[in-house]
């Protein structure tokens, strides 16, 4: 396999990251303001590295 693989992110991450609430979170993927990748048989999200870094660098 070539490439770089993403680095992704849990709820719990992004949220001490950027000092939010995890419902915050879910609500901004409801109105499309992020992008969550789902995993396994459960779906938990995760986000990705580069997307919360540039959300970081807005602030």
């Amino acid at each position: 396999m070539t490439g770089k693989l993403e680095e992704l992110l849990t709820l719990k991450e992004v949220t001490h990251l950027l000092s939010i609430h995890p419902n915050t979170l879910r609500n901004w993927e409801k109105e499309g303001l992020i992008e969550a990748v789902r995993i396994g048989r459960r779906g938990d999200r995760r986000y990705k590295k580069q997307t919360i870094q540039n959300i970081l660098n807005q602030k």
